[in-house]
Order: structure tokens, then sequence, then C-alpha cells
């Protein structure tokens, strides 16, 4: 089941990817909710911030402990047990992600969470980082921006009893190292649930699930299918160095991949979606004629005739034999602007005769 709708929530959207078991759990106070989650940007690669399966364990947060990031409450509290949700949220809700998630990276990492913190509030403290310590943070720290969050729920428990201030952070966060969780509910596996190997195996079978929608024109349901590859490898080189071998290797699978994508998108109408994605192909690839080529058809459609020309032109240098292609394109580019310019003289001397007849 796949239905997108908001939450009672300003700025939330929820997205059901395998349905729950049960009612919705009657909460209060000293509920316990374990889960697994993915934090992700809300960008075409769909980048991971966090991940709680990278540890191997889940997560769990109380209810009415006044965890930091209090979003998280209001999304756990709208699922059923061993439901899979994605939940998008806006700026509003976020702007604590980059403090929150500092103290989880830390504890996974066996240190104290609130080394070095001061006894003030959240965003009090948060203004006292110069530096989370980690880039991303730090990225979402000097700009809060709509995030992505993927959960799955495990268990809702009661839980009587006070936790300290200071752990309540720390056990917010904490991988559950005892935890007798029950196996996740079966359901198909979606991207941020696979493992490196599954990734891996995925991308060849979209890309030719991709190809096979193509040829049967259903260009939207084929860039879905290309921009999940995508997701997959940029996960993987995520974990690589950049422009080292491992990194390339995944670079050089990911290119085909975004150029097939923007061509839907052209067959689409999507133009400035392509105009943004070749560009930033082409910031790393300078060279490849194929990213001017559909940049210049996407230039070309929104009437940017300088743009388009130097691309056109660039194709050609860089691709000698695509220059047929390339006259044709130019050709047909000078016909539609002539006529664009033609029109708009028609459309300014009617305007400029009605209003000498008023």
């Amino acid at each position: 089941m796949e239905e997108t709708y908001l939450l009672n929530v300003e700025g939330v959207k929820k997205k059901i990817l395998h349905g729950g078991q049960g009612e919705l759990p009657k909460l209060q106070d000293g509920s316990k909710f374990t889960f697994h989650f993915q934090t992700l940007k809300d960008d075409f690669e769909r980048t991971v911030i966090d991940d709680s399966r990278e540890a191997g364990m889940p997560m769990e947060i109380i209810v009415g402990k006044m965890f930091k990031l209090e979003i998280w409450e209001t999304l756990l509290s709208s699922m059923r047990i061993g439901e899979v949700a994605e939940f998008w949220c806006d700026a509003i809700h976020t702007g604590m992600y980059a403090l929150v998630s500092r103290g989880m990276r830390r504890i996974a990492e066996g240190r104290d969470p609130l080394e070095g913190q001061k006894h003030r509030c959240g965003m009090g403290n948060m203004f006292d980082y110069h530096s989370t310590g980690y880039d991303d943070l730090d990225e979402l720290q000097r700009t809060p921006q709509p995030l992505i969050f993927i959960m799955e729920l495990f268990r809702v428990r009661g839980m009587a009893g006070m936790v300290p201030e200071r752990e309540q952070l720390a056990q917010a966060a904490q991988l559950l190292l005892l935890a007798q969780v029950e196996d996740p509910s079966a359901y198909k596996r979606d991207t941020w649930a696979m493992s490196k190997e599954e990734k891996l195996a995925a991308v060849p079978v979209l890309h030719s699930e991709g190809n096979r929608l193509v040829l049967r024109r259903e260009f939207a349901q084929a860039a879905a299918k290309y921009q999940e590859a995508v997701i997959c490898l940029r996960n993987l080189q995520a974990k690589e160095k950049p422009w080292e071998d491992g990194w390339l290797k995944l670079e050089n699978l990911v290119t085909p991949l975004v150029l097939n994508y923007c061509q839907c998108q052209l067959e689409l109408g999507e133009y400035y979606e392509v105009l943004e994605h070749t560009t930033e192909l082409l910031q790393k690839h300078n060279d490849n004629a194929k990213a001017y080529f559909k940049r210049a058809k996407a230039h070309a459609a929104v009437w940017n005739e300088r743009e388009a020309r130097e691309d056109f032109q660039r194709v050609a240098h860089l691709d000698p034999s695509m220059a047929a292609a390339v006259k044709k394109e130019l050709k047909q580019l000078g016909e539609r602007m002539r006529k664009k310019h033609v029109e708009d003289r028609k459309r300014y001397q009617g305007l400029f005769q009605s209003s000498q007849g008023v």
C-alpha cells in the first residue's frame, strides 16, 4: 500500500511503505518506542544522513521525556506496530536535528553525548557550538532544511519511573544492545533497508526496468526506476573517498542513469529539472557531450537561446559524431526563435495600437 497524505500537523507528509497491524498504540508518559530510522536529505539522490541499521540495532525514545526532536514523537504516534512509513518534514520541524544527531553519533562511537555541553536549553547549546564535529551536520545547522525520515516501528511498551535529565538524550538515542526485538515484518525491501550487496544487485535490475518502461513510453515510471538506482549508488558512494577507485567505479555507473533520468524529464517537459541535474553532472564531468546535449535541449525549450547555442557548440567540439544532430537542433532552434520574435512583435504592435485607440 502506498498512500501519501498529510498528518494533522503543519509541514508534515506521510507515506506508508508497509502497513502495520492492529490499532494505533495507546500512549502515556513513559511509553517507549522501539524502531529503526533513516534520515535523508530532500534532494534528488535522497542523500543519507543517518541510518540506525548501519549499527545493526534499533533505537528507542520515551514518550513525555522531552526528546529534543519533538516531531519524532508525533510521527511515531501515528504508526501501528510493524508499520514502515516515510515522513517528509519541513524545516520548521528539523532545526534541532543537527544537535540530536550529534548526540546519537557520539553514543554510537562510545562517547558522552553531552560532552562539553553547558546546562542550557537545546537551542542555546546549538549556538554554543562552532562545529558539531561532523561536516554534514554543520551544514544542516547553518541551513535548516526539510528532511525525510523513514521509520519502522517494532514495539511500543509502557515504562514506569523517571529518567534523570542527563540520561534523556542518551536513552532516547542509545543502541539497544540487549533488546529482544521481533523480526521486521515481511515486505518488499525499499532501498533504505538494503545491504551493500543488495544495492549493487538492484542497480542493473532497476536500470533494465527503466529501459523497458522507456520503450513503452512510460517516462514518469522509468524516471523513478533510474532515480532509485542512483540512490542505491549514491548511498554506497558516500562510504568511499571521493575520486578514489571505489568512488569512481560507482560514479561511472551513476552517470548513464542520471542521463537516462534527464531524458525522461525532457520527454515529460520538466526542463528545469533537466537543467539542474545536467549542470550538477557537468560540474564533475565537464567533458560529457551527452550531458551538454540534454542541457542544450532544455535551454532551448525554455527560450534560453544563448545558453542553448553555447551548449550545442560544446557538444560538436567534444563529440564530432554528434555534429549532424547538433546542426539539426540548431536549425530547429533558429526557426523557433524567429517564429517567437514574429509573434512577439505582433503582440506588442497590438498592444501599442490598442493603447493609441484609447
